[in-house]
């Protein structure tokens, strides 16, 4: 037995809004001997007649007017599928969930994300912390679409498309003994609470970059979320904390606390947006990424150009 097809319920449509089997014909490209061979199928299909022939105006059948409904409902979720679909192809529409490894880059992310918006409303967007799960792991399996990461991971399916690089400095209170001090050395912070985001030592620079290759480990370590509830814990000298430099810029302005480098030439990073390899060369990506750099470069202080790779 033959099944009902989407050509048959637009055949039907046509055959509706037009009244007339040759207009109808015109109107789906057929022949008007290979439209009414066409209905005889579509009558096979369901094992009745679908239209009363010679009747004017055209009159449809219980049957014909039961698919006209389905007709209508499926054909405009069909078009709009295949419109999706279309600039999904085109690079113009796809979906941007994201994911960030510290509160800090809320400063600009949400900017960024408002500027673009603007040029791609098609684009769906959503943001979430990466503090609870681990960002990359869920990118590669398709439940994220992006993650603003200082710690790549390669081999793993994904792109890392750089932002800005940047350098990670100690914030004391502007009492505290290390204030006075242009640059720091890891032994300086074994009698130190260290303040930090709540994520593994091994997403830490400050661990990673300065303090695990000196083996020297802090007195101990307070996690927190927030960077703002961080800058007041260290202003109240309840511990030190490691940020990004634009990150503390704002704080070092109002004199809320003292900033000093780890080491002499410091710790510097590269901060990139971590994608699958299949959407690294989409348009809505590529315009995405495009955003965030000059969103960041004309609001941070202290970055500077990262190269790929």
């Amino acid at each position: 037995m033959s099944r009902i097809e989407l050509r048959h319920l637009r055949t039907l449509t046509a055959l509706r809004d037009t009244g007339s089997l040759v207009e109808a014909a015109e109107r789906v490209f057929l022949t008007q001997s290979a439209l009414s061979h066409q209905l005889k199928v579509i009558e096979a299909a369901v094992g009745c007649p679908v239209f009363v022939r010679k009747t004017r105006p055209l009159r449809f059948t219980s049957a014909g007017v039961r698919l006209l409904q389905l007709a209508d409902e499926v054909l405009p979720l069909v078009r709009g599928a295949e419109a999706d679909v279309e600039k999904l192809a085109g690079g113009q529409a796809g979906r941007i969930l994201i994911a960030i490894e510290c509160h800090s880059c809320l400063e600009w992310l949400l900017p960024a994300i408002g500027t673009y918006r603007e040029a791609w409303p098609q684009v769906e967007m959503d943001v979430s912390s990466g503090f609870h799960f681990e960002p990359l792991p869920a990118l590669c399996r398709g439940d994220l679409d992006l993650v603003i990461t200082a710690d790549p991971i390669e081999g793993i399916g994904l792109g890392y498309l750089p932002l800005f690089g940047y350098e990670s400095q100690l914030a004391v209170a502007k009492d505290h003994r290390l204030a006075d001090k242009e640059w720091i050395e890891p032994e300086h912070l074994a009698a130190e609470t260290l303040i930090a985001y709540p994520v593994d030592r091994e997403r830490l620079v400050v661990f990673t970059g300065f303090l695990d290759p000196a083996g020297v480990a802090p007195a101990s370590v307070r996690h927190v979320e927030l960077t703002a509830m961080m800058v007041q814990l260290v202003a109240s000298r309840r511990g030190v904390v490691c940020l990004p430099n634009w990150a503390l810029h704002e704080y070092l302005q109002r004199g809320s606390v003292a900033v000093a480098s780890l080491g002499e030439e410091g710790v510097w990073s590269t901060l990139y947006a971590a994608v699958r390899e299949d959407q690294a060369d989409a348009p809505f990506m590529q315009g995405f990424i495009r955003t965030i750099i000059d969103t960041c470069f004309a609001q941070l202080v202290g970055i500077v150009t990262a190269e790929a790779g």
